[in-house]
């Protein structure tokens, strides 16, 4: 089993991915542990060591579920997944589960403000407002991106409403992944 979940910040790739590769007794990858040298998510990899980290995950693991992408930086990355899963999620609730993220890392590293609608923000969640007005497939996290990334992926692509409690997506995804692989 070889399953990759994209979708904004905020739409519960992680929970969904780490919540498959349970139940199925399957390697979590989370991309963000390539990207990001530590949780503080201010300093990035370079990119050698985000390839080498990958390709350690692909020799040593035959099934995993993945949590986010890695196409800016490694184009031909899980080219091997079975199944593409797209999560989408109402904003208001999305951006509601960002600000509360935000809030429980109190990283004091970001500074806050409040926005044009009295909310608390920071840089991070000025990006993750962007997630839909950006338009080239080249922004990384946005639906420009992920658009691109359904549009050319040679596997199958199941989009889903994240907001569905996470049993629900596992059973849709199994589902489905049974219909495309009965063999398994």
């Amino acid at each position: 089993m070889k399953i990759q979940i994209i979708g904004g910040s905020g739409t519960g790739k992680s929970t969904l991915a780490k919540y498959i590769s349970e139940k199925e007794k399957i390697k979590w990858i989370d991309t963000d542990q390539y990207l990001w040298k530590d949780d503080t998510f201010t300093e990035n990899n370079p990119i050698e060591k985000r390839i080498e980290m990958y390709q350690t995950d692909i020799e040593t693991f035959s099934s995993y579920a993945v949590s986010g992408s890695i196409d800016l930086w490694y184009p031909n990355g899980f080219g091997d997944r079975e199944l593409l899963v797209f999560l989408s999620l109402d904003e208001t609730i999305r951006l509601k589960r960002l600000r509360d993220r935000e809030r429980q890392r109190k990283n004091q590293n970001k500074p806050w403000w409040k926005d044009e609608n009295g909310e608390f923000t920071n840089d991070f969640l000025e990006w993750c407002k962007t997630y839909y007005t950006a338009k080239n497939k080249s922004d990384a996290g946005t639906f420009a991106q992920h658009s691109y990334l359904m549009k050319i992926s040679k596997s199958p692509v199941l989009k889903l409403d994240s907001s569905q409690p996470v049993e629900e997506l596992y059973d849709e995804i199994i589902k489905e992944y049974k219909r495309l692989h009965p063999e398994s």
